[in-house]
């Protein structure tokens, strides 16, 4: 359970109505008054971020290296797999090909099920406290963002051994990573509030989650899949059915333009996806916000 130091009872900023006493409330139709009240506490978030940070790696022998040893076993796996047993894979620089989308996904997957209990795992702090809920969320995402940013140098190491000429659209990572980070937010905050009501959220989502690895290009390339399908007598592009109902398969090809093939992605299709995670945010926050209010009864 969290319970930072520095934390204490205050008067709630403008926007906020007091209820018992014990909780405070803040305006649920007003996200804006949300917004402020987390740029208040924008150290407090930080500071949850790294208690997660210490506590996930408390006591272990190899602490942050887990946040590379991690990927570069699943790489070895899937590089020895799809190369020597299964053969199905003519791609050079296979294990760099795996990097790209496996980095993504486990940061994908780590943010999202981490978030789910961020209300619930701190039912204590949430019913004495006052401090803007949405921090808890996103303080989780900041943490595994902090991993992501470390397994990046395993990344780049890679691409130094397998192919020392970097492309000349890395400068592009940045806005990539941003964009993920965005839709793993909007994802957070969904999930996190719907766990609050449903408990078994997170069941659901274990199941969801690993359909939904098997349905994105994470250790195979898109290419696989067949361009065209007919059905009932229309054809349908699925390439392009898959890039629009999944926006993880966009973000991890993303990546893999600006690392593995080394050209820029297309404007139109990197604006999709980063006005599809955008809007995923948007909503999420805002299904948050109304109903936080109710957090402090339900946990």
């Amino acid at each position: 359970m969290l319970k930072p130091a520095s934390m204490k009872i205050e008067t709630p900023p403008a926007g906020t109505v007091t209820m018992d006493g014990t909780a405070v409330q803040i305006n649920r139709a007003n996200v804006g008054a949300h917004l402020r009240a987390l740029w208040r506490y924008r150290e407090l978030v930080l500071s949850l971020a790294l208690r997660e940070l210490r506590a996930r790696y408390k006591n272990t022998v190899l602490g942050f290296f887990w946040s590379l040893l991690n990927p570069l076993a699943m790489m070895l796996v899937f590089t020895m797999v799809f190369t020597v047993f299964i053969r199905n894979s003519d791609l050079q620089n296979f294990p760099i090909f795996i990097l790209c989308g496996l980095l993504a996904w486990n940061y994908f997957t780590a943010g999202v099920m981490g978030s789910i209990n961020a209300i619930v795992g701190n039912a204590n702090l949430v019913t004495k406290v006052y401090f803007p809920r949405e921090a808890l969320p996103i303080a989780t995402v900041l943490a595994n963002l902090f991993n992501f940013l470390l397994t990046l140098i395993l990344l780049f190491v890679a691409l130094f051994l397998f192919r020392p000429h970097f492309s000349p659209w890395l400068w592009l990572l940045p806005f990539v990573v941003l964009i993920q980070t965005c839709f793993i937010l909007g994802l957070a905050f969904i999930l996190s509030t719907l766990n609050v009501f449903y408990r078994d959220t997170l069941m659901v989502m274990d199941v969801a989650i690993l359909a939904w690895f098997f349905l994105t290009p994470v250790f195979y390339p898109i290419s696989q899949f067949p361009q065209n399908y007919v059905l009932l007598g229309q054809t349908f592009d699925l390439h392009r059915l898959m890039y629009i109902l999944n926006p993880m398969a966009s973000i991890i090809s993303t990546y893999r333009d600006l690392l593995y093939w080394g050209y820029r992605t297309d404007f139109d299709f990197f604006a999709r996806t980063a006005v599809t995670s955008l809007v995923v945010l948007a909503f999420g926050y805002w299904f948050f916000c109304k109903y936080s209010s109710r957090f402090g009864e339900e946990v």
